[in-house]
């Protein structure tokens, strides 16, 4: 398992993201999630530099794709922005070396739940065929959403990644958590979420698995904001601990406010069991 921060670590001597990767090589972590979350504003160039960097150091690079996508904007604009900001996450990021592409897919502005996802299919098929034809080599990872009024619960997350090539979720716990109102108590709730990716993507699935892990939270509405591990009620140990007895690989991304702190936490108790 991979333990990443969600960009440039706090630590960093300066913002760059080269500068962050030398900072999380320097800690003993083994990447970095490249955050476009307030849109994609790496040029082409440095995305080059960034590969070659990453490469040199060893580290795995993922993408938080831009905050402002809903594949269920009901304006047509709206709609070819985010069908926009995914695709253009997904270039720039393959080319600094990222493959694995999150992103917060929709919201159902009160519509039936089926009828968004239906939408959501649809987009996702046209656009991972547009990537495919154009040789561009990542996997779309629609994450889990931390509030009932977003698209994303583990079941349509899921479901979304069996329907379409290409598309493998983004299982975010603290979400998870959130949008249920605190569910994951107990090792066996996090054996039922691991249970249901085995059973609508296989046992495969449970060696490629993108992660978010961070404090969390929230109320009536869900998610409220994130916190820091040991600040929240989230279960994290027994998280990776059951991880660990599922045999399970892939990629956890540290969202903590202290982002490399809670890396190295997980990070450290992860070698430790």
């Amino acid at each position: 398992m991979k333990f990443l921060t969600a960009g440039v670590p706090l630590s960093s001597p300066g913002s760059s993201t080269e500068a962050g990767l030398r900072r999380v090589a320097e800690l003993g972590l083994d990447g970095m999630e490249l955050e476009f979350v307030r849109g994609v504003r790496m040029r082409e160039e440095k995305a080059k530099k960034v590969r070659k960097l990453a490469e040199e150091l060893g580290l795995t690079l993922t993408v938080h794709a831009p905050y402002w996508i809903n594949l269920y904007a009901r304006e047509r604009e709206k709609l070819e922005a985010s069908i926009k900001r995914i695709y253009d996450s997904a270039r720039i990021g393959a080319m600094a070396g990222a493959r694995d592409i999150v992103f917060h897919p929709a919201y159902y502005l009160g519509d039936e739940p089926r009828k968004v996802h239906r939408q959501v299919v649809s987009i996702l098929k046209d656009l991972t065929a547009r990537l495919k034809e154009e040789g561009i080599e990542v996997v779309l990872r629609p994450e889990t959403t931390g509030k009932p009024s977003q698209y994303g619960s583990l079941e349509e997350v899921l479901e979304l990644s069996a329907e379409v090539d290409g598309v493998l979720p983004c299982i975010d716990f603290a979400h998870l958590h959130a949008r249920g109102g605190g569910i994951l108590l107990k090792p066996e709730d996090v054996a039922r979420v691991l249970d249901k990716v085995r059973e609508y993507l296989g046992d495969e699935a449970l060696k490629r698995l993108h992660i978010h892990i961070s404090g969390i939270a929230y109320g009536k509405k869900g998610e409220r904001h994130h916190l820091n591990l040991e600040e929240s009620d989230l279960i994290w140990r027994d998280i990776l601990r059951v991880l660990k007895e599922y045999g399970a690989d892939g990629t956890i991304v540290s969202e903590s406010p202290n982002i490399e702190g809670d890396a190295l936490l997980m990070k450290r108790y992860w070698q430790s069991l």
